[in-house]
């Protein structure tokens, strides 16, 4: 069980992992060097996978509440991986940089941070998040299956990149439960 942190505010959360340990969430600004080094960590993620850096714009200020927010997770003061959202032009939150370190992976923290990412963006007022990934990132793409995300048209830096991958959901609670306004 785990709960988030709450609506894009300030503060911590967290809960138990898979093998009991207890993960911790908090809010950072998105330029803090701890969230710089998990965000480079991400990057070097893309390089080992795709051979080079996500080249979409991030504007710090696009993570600060309440238009955005910047979580790290954390296992015994350690840090264990991170995630966003930030507002779109169009309404919907955009999910970015879901990253969990390699010691850290498959305990259930990847799950944990889209959660509280979900229920912030939600008390922010989205209905829909959307986020893009790609092909050489099955885990994320079989969590996010799990989660109920579905195919959504492509936007932004890599709207027509051949095996990038558009998805998006929409959020418990917000009375758009049924069909979001971007499926086709």
């Amino acid at each position: 069980m785990c709960t988030s942190v709450d609506g894009g505010r300030q503060g911590q959360a967290g809960g138990v992992l898979r093998d009991g340990a207890v993960a911790t969430l908090r809010a950072l600004p998105y330029d803090d060097p701890l969230a710089q080094y998990l965000v480079e960590a991400v990057q070097q993620e893309y390089v080992r996978r795709y051979g080079g850096r996500d080249a979409a714009a991030v504007d710090p200020a696009e993570f600060v509440p309440p238009r955005g927010i910047f979580l790290v997770a954390e296992v015994d003061g350690v840090p264990a991986g991170c995630g966003a959202w930030r507002a779109l032009p169009s309404g919907e939150a955009e999910i970015k940089r879901v990253y969990v370190e390699p010691a850290f992976r498959r305990r259930g923290i990847a799950r944990m941070v889209v959660a509280a990412l979900e229920e912030g963006a939600a008390a922010a007022g989205h209905a829909q998040v959307v986020l893009n990934s790609g092909r050489e990132q099955p885990e994320a793409l079989t969590l996010y299956a799990e989660l109920g995300y579905r195919p959504v048209p492509g936007y932004g830096t890599y709207a027509c990149a051949p095996d990038a991958v558009f998805l998006g959901r929409s959020l418990p609670g917000t009375g758009e439960e049924q069909e979001p306004s971007w499926a086709s």
